[in-house]
């Protein structure tokens, strides 16, 4: 018999990604499905029956913030994604229709049942739970099933309890006032439950936070961090937050509003090792959901202040920097060699750009001239992130030039991180 999160689509949609035939998780990367179709399915909703994953998302593959259809993946290992029939698709004349905004979803709260997991799930309404604002959504399933939600005007975040059927909202036994949450997730950790969400800022990433509390209805913990405030959770937002043994996978979005189609998911692994939820930045990283397990893959590094400078390019100081220097002014003239860069020969391998972008607006630098590598926004030029490029690397030394050929300003390059698996 299928539990509530088999049969409902209350409020939680999801979007996951991941690159077909691979045996790696690569945040930021453009995952493909089985089909080798780029996945669509923002704002993460994960769902396990017997040993079958489904992941729940928005399709944005339009550009659109309009309803498309809510997709629905399957997988057996959380890296390999088949695409199957949508969930929900519009409805004409409803608040699910191509003119309405469906996130996670936003504003009313909507109701869908269906006797599979992928459906198609039937739409039964719409309505404002307990007569109030709503917009973020997720759910926690426990001895008792919760909705988790942005209300009054985002102003403030709660969490409601479910009926016995799982369809409507008996009463509300949390409030944050003005907390000004949105993206919600619940992780329950050692008896100590563990709130998880964005503040409010649009599309822009910002730093995301935790709160704690022995129960649901709380008193909560005062915010903290869940990676350092300046990287903006590594440019990303929460989308949901699936137990994983002792820790969690943290799976967020990194929205891009000019090309939704394009936004990237975000999966790290979110480990308690600490005492408390902090994101591991792997480049690169494997799971065993079955042991509870996470791997963090070990790569080469290479200085980006270590290559060959070409026209404009120069050598830059800072703290934030691996060994202190950088290489800036690139683009629009300036290119970096680095030489001696290992290979296996063995087709792809995955290999992280380390930059820094102080604009407001995306980046993007050339690799061997022909391709093409986004690089967000990094919120200052002492803030380091990295985006992933996968190329073919011929058995021992290679070299790889970058930001040759084109005439628009690179990010600065501190280093690149060559690994082997993938």
């Amino acid at each position: 018999m299928f539990s509530l999160l088999e049969f409902l689509l209350a409020a939680l949609i999801a979007e996951i990604s991941f690159v077909s035939a691979e045996n790696v998780i690569v945040p930021g990367a453009a995952w493909t499905d089985t089909s080798g179709n780029i996945i669509q399915a923002h704002g993460a909703g994960i769902l396990k029956v017997g040993k079958i994953f489904y992941w729940f998302g928005e399709d944005k593959a339009a550009n659109s913030a309009l309803f498309s259809a809510v997709s629905c993946y399957i997988s057996s290992d959380l890296v390999n994604w088949s695409r199957q029939q949508d969930a929900l698709t519009p409805i004409s004349g409803t608040m699910i229709s191509a003119s309405n905004i469906v996130e996670r979803p936003k504003v009313p709260l909507w109701l869908a049942t269906a006797n599979t997991p992928c459906g198609p799930y039937l739409y039964k309404g719409s309505w404002q739970p307990l007569d109030a604002d709503s917009r973020d959504m997720g759910l926690f399933q426990d001895k008792s099933a919760y909705l988790l939600y942005a209300s009054d005007n985002n102003q403030d975040f709660k969490i409601s309890l479910l009926d016995s059927d799982y369809y409507n909202v008996t009463s509300v036994v949390s409030q944050l006032n003005g907390a000004t949450l949105e993206a919600p997730g619940v992780v329950k950790e050692d008896n100590i439950y563990y709130l998880i969400a964005s503040h409010t800022s649009g599309w822009n990433p910002n730093p995301n936070k935790f709160f704690s509390s022995s129960s649901l209805s709380g008193p909560w913990s005062s915010q903290a961090d869940i990676a350092p405030a300046d990287t903006n959770t590594y440019f990303s937002q929460n989308a949901f937050d699936l137990p994983l043994g002792s820790n969690a996978i943290y799976m967020g979005d990194r929205w891009r509003p000019d090309l939704l189609g394009s936004s990237q998911y975000i999966w790290y692994p979110l480990d308690w090792s600490t005492g408390s939820p902090q994101i591991v930045p792997a480049d690169v990283w494997s799971v065993d959901f079955n042991a509870g397990t996470y791997t963090v893959a070990s790569g080469q590094s290479y200085e980006a202040e270590s290559g060959s400078l070409s026209g404009s390019a120069v050598i830059l100081t800072g703290s934030s920097f691996s060994g202190g220097k950088a290489v800036g002014y690139l683009g629009n003239g300036g290119s970096v060699t680095i030489s001696n860069v290992e290979g296996n020969g063995q087709g792809g391998q995955w290999i992280a750009l380390y930059y820094t972008n102080a604009d407001s607006t995306w980046r993007n630098t050339t690799v061997r001239s022909t391709v093409l590598v986004d690089q967000p926004n990094t919120g200052g030029e002492n803030v380091v992130l990295s985006v992933p490029v996968k190329l073919n690397l011929r058995e021992g030394a290679n070299s790889l030039t970058f930001a040759i050929d084109q005439s628009n300003c690179a990010a600065d390059l501190d280093k690149i991180v060559v690994y082997q698996q993938g």
